[in-house]
């Protein structure tokens, strides 16, 4: 796979974020009254008949390479993917996203300790300064337990942006996607059979809508972090928040208030000076 600049490898995350808001607002579309873990289970199961098709003729041998990365990947996306639809049906959309872009901040001391990456002052500044915008947004007088779900899933998604190092690099990205799909398959099967409710096929459409968009997040992310240090990215994804404010808005008519609007502000600026800063070190280098 050949190397993205830094700001080719950003634009690329911005692009999958709002996908991924898509993603989010036809999981709030189910309701709270709905399976949880039965939604979770169509979303594994769509996304590999979607995925299939893209890997016909791949080598067999090549599947079983990294296997146990591809595993721990898919429990904790399976993890995550529960505590999404509980977080997304129980708060504003534009709320569980801005709680869900902490996760750009959990990767820079992840990627250190995991990786020993050199954290930036740059890049840990605008970390911060959107991570305080997450706070304005959310106002977090008490922690409630949609919000507690909302962290879980930041977390989540920071530990499988960072372990997408962890993965063979000669896999393509359906193949990469279509593994850790399969292996999430039993154990959410499992949960939706554990979870007693009688079977309702009637969300698999929306299923396979958030699967397709949600799929098309994790291919762009598992191409940008292949191609370019985690710190010096990740702060793209608060961009995506943007896009969670306006389907709110028009779809769910969720009224953003002053504290939204600052608190967006407070986190897309610094990626916007983050990039800036980027083209401006890589124009020096190349000079």
């Amino acid at each position: 796979m050949p190397s993205l600049s830094v700001g080719m490898a950003m634009s690329l995350l911005i692009v999958g974020n709002l996908f991924a808001v898509f993603s989010d607002a036809l999981i709030k579309t189910i309701g709270e009254d709905a399976a949880v873990f039965q939604f979770v289970f169509f979303r594994q199961l769509t996304a590999v008949i979607i995925l299939l098709p893209f890997c016909y003729g791949v080598s067999k041998k090549s599947f079983t390479d990294g296997l146990k990365w591809h595993a721990l990947r898919a429990h904790i996306w399976l993890f995550g993917a529960i505590f999404m639809v509980f977080s997304i049906n129980a708060m504003p959309l534009a709320t569980a996203n801005a709680i869900f872009y902490a996760a750009p901040l959990m990767m820079l001391p992840l990627a250190l300790f995991l990786f020993k990456e050199k954290l930036t002052k740059h890049s840990i500044a605008a970390g911060i300064f959107g991570f305080l915008g997450v706070l304005v947004i959310i106002r977090p007088t008490e922690i409630d337990w949609a919000a507690t779900a909302a962290l879980i899933v930041a977390l989540t998604i920071a530990s499988n942006n960072l372990l997408i190092r962890k993965l063979p690099k000669h896999q393509t990205v359906a193949q990469t996607l279509l593994l850790t799909n399969l292996a999430g398959i039993p154990a959410s099967l499992g949960l939706a059979l554990w979870e007693g409710r009688e079977w309702d096929w009637s969300p698999l459409i929306t299923a396979a809508g958030s699967s397709s968009f949600i799929l098309i997040y994790a291919a762009i992310c598992v191409i940008a972090y292949r191609s370019a240090e985690s710190n010096k990215i990740a702060s793209a994804e608060y961009s995506g928040l943007l896009g969670a404010v306006g389907v709110g808005l028009i779809w769910f008519g969720e009224t953003p208030d002053l504290a939204m609007l600052i608190g967006t502000a407070m986190i897309i600026l610094p990626l916007i000076w983050l990039a800036r800063l980027e083209k401006k070190n890589t124009s020096l280098i190349t000079d």
